[in-house]
């Protein structure tokens, strides 16, 4: 019992008893059962179900029309119930009494069938919900159609968002080939991420082509083949793949040519072709990532993200680990790497190797073998499909900052590697692969307290450093990206010789890297630190990051970007809130994602 005083001059007083809905229902289905009271009796398959009117027309729109629209059953006593099983309405007529039911994939339908019937909203959503928790491979193609028989959007969407992420299993089932040609379209056009390369889905296309051919009509096919994404097929597996069709008679001469008519027709458009890194951009947008670093509340693990054709920022995950900084991040096969950083702990700096693998694909971070050193401050980048750890700040003083290892996504393992010739902390890594070169390059930083210009490069073919051209202005905290074969460094600091104070670097320069030689490529607007630069389809964005050490001068919240193309700057909209220290990076994100914004502080 709850009461709440609401007039001080009548001492009026509100007593609310919640318990006593229950009890009323309660009462009510004693009466069903005993027979009293009893004002209709429904029909259902020969058997008689009575009922009152009013618990019926309470919770139906179907009964509530029947009994108070002046229709004819208004007046009638027994009313006929068809199209709707028995075992299914009793089970309706217990939950419209009780609220209570038991679900099973033996009565599921049946009860679906009888609620949709008499329009009982809720209990189609029950029934939906326990759909979703219970699709598999061997009823994905059962559950799809009954989704789209009682349009149970969510549903349906879950059903197929669940055949493209399990492709490869669910193609290989009898199950797939019970898919309707319209299921199949339906399947291919939700465009969401698949478990599988482009080619593969082209096959599985065609294999079912091969057993459905005779129940498709040329119209259909068309429609199915538009949502092929040929252009992401490497040549020579499409080549294979048509030479197959031929070969085994996967399907008849006029099926061949929608085919062919249809590569013709993608071929031609000016849709970029798919990242060759990306096993399949079927339901993947490009997205830039905001990863760590601080904000007025302080350390964050917080990773938010924009897709390239959006303007709002999202929140994606969490790095799984105490509040840190100063890691290592690095993209392969899609994957998310966040590796080592420091935390505080006790006013102290722990430097640890332990690193995290987020998978966009599934949404899911899974543990790694840590570094053989931990390592703060370093550099991390992939070359040929390893990723390198170079230099960095480390916790046991027998390990100095010149100390690289390399990791082995195959087996899990790290290998320590030829050691920089210097100590290097705080400065830039970046990757150069232009078949059969793949090198490595390290450039600035500092050596204990002393800002560098250096750069060096590591062949992984022999294990060996070589020393490149010095930059044009030393740098710190910077970033380096590689960029059309071409290296581009950007933002950082370095110190001024006669005072000592901390001096921003206001120039992009790009490195030559078949001439050995440097060029200044632009000036930045508002020059910064700590910021986040990353490069998007041959754009620099300046992400947040400080203008100045001015107390009241810091805007971390800019976004800049340069076009190399045309040469140009432009400011885009604001981060929400204010960063800096942050990371940034580009990955594919499923499309499908629901997401929060992220809040503007």
């Amino acid at each position: 019992m709850r009461k709440c005083l609401y007039d001080n001059h009548l001492y009026s007083v509100r007593y609310d008893y919640p318990s006593h809905q229950g009890t009323v229902l309660d009462g009510l289905n004693k009466l069903r059962e005993r027979g009293e009271l009893i004002d209709i009796t429904l029909m259902v398959q020969g058997q008689p179900f009575k009922a009152h009117k009013v618990v019926l027309s309470s919770c139906s729109d179907y009964f509530r029309a029947m009994f108070t629209d002046n229709m004819l059953e208004s007046h009638s006593n027994e009313i006929r119930l068809n199209g709707i099983s028995a075992q299914g309405f009793l089970l309706v007529l217990e939950y419209a009494y009780t609220c209570k039911i038991t679900l099973n994939l033996a009565n599921v339908q049946n009860v679906l069938e009888a609620a949709s019937h008499v329009q009982m909203l809720t209990l189609i959503e029950t029934c939906s919900n326990y759909l979703e928790t219970q699709i598999d491979l061997d009823n994905c193609a059962d559950i799809a159609t009954i989704a789209e028989t009682y349009s149970l959007g969510m549903l349906k969407m879950e059903v197929y968002r669940f055949m493209n992420e399990n492709l490869l299993a669910f193609s290989s089932t009898s199950e797939f080939y019970r898919l309707t040609h319209s299921q199949l379209e339906t399947l291919l056009a939700y465009d969401l991420p698949v478990d599988c390369s482009e080619s593969e889905v082209l096959n599985i296309v065609l294999n079912w082509f091969y057993f459905n051919s005779a129940n498709v009509q040329v119209l259909d096919a068309v429609r199915i083949f538009r949502h092929i994404h040929f252009k992401d097929i490497p040549r020579r597996k499409l080549q294979t793949a048509l030479h197959d069709i031929i070969e085994n008679k996967k399907c008849d001469w006029e099926l061949y040519r929608i085919i062919l008519t249809e590569i013709y027709s993608q071929m031609s458009s000016d849709e970029n072709q798919a990242p060759t890194k990306l096993l399949n951009s079927r339901g993947m947008e490009l997205a830039v990532l905001k990863i760590g670093g601080f904000s007025i509340g302080g350390i964050t693990n917080e990773i938010t993200y924009k897709f390239s054709s959006k303007s709002n920022w999202k929140h994606l995950t969490k790095i799984p680990h105490v509040e840190q900084c100063n890691f290592g991040t690095a993209v392969l096969n899609n994957d998310l790497f966040i590796i080592g950083g420091c935390f505080n702990q006790d006013m102290q700096e722990n430097v640890h190797p332990f690193g995290f693998r987020y998978s966009p694909l599934h949404n899911k971070w899974s543990t790694m073998t840590p570094m053989n050193i931990e390592r703060c401050r370093f550099s991390l980048n992939v070359v040929n499909g390893m990723m390198y750890a170079v230099g960095g700040v480390t916790e046991v003083e027998e390990f100095d900052s010149s100390t690289c290892e390399c990791y082995d996504p195959a087996t899990d393992k790290w290998s320590m590697i030829e050691p920089l010739p210097v100590y290097r902390t705080q400065h830039a890594g970046a990757t150069y692969e232009l078949a059969p070169v793949r090198k490595l390059f390290v450039s600035g930083g500092m050596d204990r307290d002393n800002i560098q210009n250096t750069m060096y490069c590591y062949n992984i073919n022999d294990n060996t450093w070589t020393v490149c051209a010095p930059l044009l202005t030393p740098r710190a905290d910077h970033v380096m990206l590689s960029i059309d074969n071409k290296l581009y460094v950007c933002g950082g600091w370095q110190e001024d010789f006669e005072t000592g104070n901390r001096t921003l670097v206001d120039t992009i320069d790009v490195y030559n890297v078949e001439k050995d030689c440097w060029t200044v490529l632009t000036k930045v607007p508002t020059p910064r630190y700590h910021a986040g630069i990353v490069s998007v389809l041959k754009k620099i964005y300046v992400i947040g990051g400080f203008h100045s050490d001015a107390l009241f001068d810091k805007d971390t919240a800019a976004i800049e970007c340069y076009n190399i193309e045309s040469d140009t700057w432009t400011t885009e909209d604001k981060y929400p809130e204010d960063i800096w220290e942050h990371t940034c990076i580009f990955l594919y994100l499923p499309k499908c994602r629901d997401d929060m914004d992220v809040i503007p502080s």
